[in-house]
């Protein structure tokens, strides 16, 4: 057992992860006021939640692990997903061939700048998803992948239906989710691959192994993302099946991962 002092100065939340905590506060809220938004007011509300996500999922690297360690995730997921978007839209590899269509604002490259924020501000979470769900590299890398790119089953309907981009050839598609070409999902695969193995391989793990909500959010915004996609498309977004085909693959990492948090939030508990 430690002291409940020495307990509370472990969790208690250093500067950059009360800043982190206050980006997903301000995420969840551009969140909830997109849900009743018009729809032709809703851009500003998109470009406003990705870039909180993303300073939180900076802010919540930097406490974790350090500065590099925001500095690593910035170049590898902000850098490698802006290289992947202007790879696959001036080539149709990895994703097949789409086009932006101008509504999300400055371009890097013909993609839009708010994009590659996207990869970084999930990137994070699903790194930390993966490393509390595996212990062996090749484990972590699979599960972080497939963490992350489960969450474009949600994102990709969504924003194609805002008229963010459009793609040439949307069949076949994945099940359920019509208007998306399955390629697109499996480019999402394979650039979540190599974006996690860097990740992990450059960004040490804390020694910490119990990865407490108290840290930071990104574990909270996560599972918040997985389960407000889940309501949003049964009862906002008309897409009740891509609510049912992204809870179901999403929630195979999500549900896991909400189990392991719950245990290390009782650990802490009881050591305190």
């Amino acid at each position: 057992m430690v002291s409940r002092t020495a307990a509370f100065t472990r969790l208690r939340p250093a500067p950059p992860a009360l800043a982190a905590w206050l980006c997903a506060a301000a995420t969840v809220l551009c969140q909830i006021l997109y849900s009743v938004t018009d729809p032709g007011g809703r851009t500003p509300l998109t470009v406003l939640t990705v870039l909180c996500f993303a300073a939180a999922s900076l802010a919540d690297a930097w406490s974790r692990c350090g500065a590099r360690a925001a500095a690593t995730l910035a170049l590898v997921a902000g850098g490698g997903g802006l290289l992947a978007e202007v790879v696959g839209l001036h080539t149709g590899f990895p994703f097949g061939h789409y086009e932006y269509t101008g509504l999300l604002g400055l371009p890097l490259a013909g993609v839009p700048a708010v994009v590659p924020l996207a990869w970084l501000m999930m990137a994070w979470p699903a790194l930390l998803a993966g490393r509390a769900l595996a212990v062996k590299p090749a484990g972590v890398v699979a599960v972080a992948a497939a963490a992350l790119a489960a969450w474009d089953v949600f994102l990709d309907p969504q924003m194609v239906d805002e008229g963010y981009w459009t793609w040439a050839s949307p069949e076949p598609s994945l099940p359920l989710v019509t208007g998306i070409p399955v390629t697109n999902f499996a480019g999402w695969l394979l650039v979540a691959v190599l974006v996690q193995a860097a990740l992990h391989r450059w960004v040490p793990r804390p020694p910490d192994p119990v990865p407490a909500l108290a840290a930071g959010p990104a574990p909270a915004l996560y599972l918040w993302t997985w389960f407000s996609s889940v309501w949003a498309h049964f009862a906002f977004f008309g897409r009740p099946w891509v609510a049912v085909a992204g809870g179901v693959l999403m929630g195979a990492v999500a549900v896991p991962f909400a189990i392991r948090l719950g245990k290390g939030i009782r650990w802490a508990r009881v050591s305190a």
